[in-house]
């Protein structure tokens, strides 16, 4: 999310620029209805007017015909390690499971623009992809601007484990591995907590923690920079109270946490 975030910063700088060409190489990372001939006929001679995020994904709007209210929508995701670059340059720099060089042949989508310029998703684990037009109606709420009754609302009426609710993004967009375990860390909360066990008073705590801690890991650049992240392997010791960490799996992500300060049953 943090990452995306900064792409769209970075895509804002294609805006109100006509497009060229589109370039496919890699059919397999079109998603859905998209394929190459069609998003190059649907973009080409139109210019991106909007660069908009939900949670994990990047939304690009063209402009719209004269006819019609709305233009084509592109959605873009990137999994671990696609990278947005426009005119050579990224946001980001080097991603923590990215290789540290770039190749051509990584290149999965490219927009060619009439000034001689280009925009590029370049993933060389191919875990993201290009859409056109993506359904977001089952999308929950962004992480970023939920409110603590959204967010109450997210967790309420489950038994799943707090960090499989944080987690799904159907409840609550952008919110990775790395983030839900930095986040439940500093609120002092287990991961394994069923998520409707929490009570009012925890929930508050934990949405005041989640939009200090994205406004803390934005300013530092990424996802990858809590205060956790260096401890998350094994052997790795809690750098709040010195205790040794867990290992768990919970929502089918590796999960760090320390036993000693996250609470794992209802506050009394």
């Amino acid at each position: 999310m943090i990452e995306v975030e900064s792409y769209r910063i970075l895509a804002e700088q294609t805006l109100g620029r006509m497009i060229e060409s589109v370039a496919s190489p890699d059919d397999w990372f079109l998603k859905g209805a998209a394929s190459g001939p069609l998003l190059e006929g649907i973009l080409v001679g139109r210019q991106f007017v909007a660069a908009r995020r939900i949670g994990k994904l990047l939304l690009l709007d063209a402009d719209a015909d004269a006819d019609v209210a709305t233009g084509p929508v592109i959605g873009v995701r990137f999994g671990m390690t696609g990278t947005l670059l426009v005119d050579g340059d990224d946001a980001i720099g080097q991603l923590l499971y990215a290789p540290t060089r770039r190749q051509q042949i990584w290149e999965r989508w490219a927009v060619t623009f009439a000034d001689g310029g280009r925009m590029v998703i370049h993933d060389p684990r191919r875990l993201g992809g290009v859409s056109l037009d993506p359904d977001v109606s089952g999308m929950g709420p962004d992480a970023s601007s939920v409110g603590a009754a959204g967010l109450a609302a997210a967790l309420a009426g489950t038994s799943a484990p707090l960090k499989a609710r944080l987690l799904d993004q159907s409840r609550l967009s952008g919110v990775g591995n790395l983030i839900a375990d930095e986040v439940l860390w500093r609120a002092g909360l287990s991961p394994l907590r069923p998520a409707g066990s929490l009570t009012s008073v925890e929930v508050r705590r934990l949405h005041r923690t989640l939009v200090r801690t994205l406004v803390d890991l934005t300013a530092r650049g990424g996802s990858h920079m809590g205060d956790l992240m260096e401890e998350r392997h094994v052997g790795g010791i809690c750098p709040k109270d010195g205790c040794p960490l867990t290992k768990s799996t919970v929502g089918g992500r590796t999960s760090w946490w320390c036993p000693a300060h996250q609470e794992s049953r209802q506050e009394r």
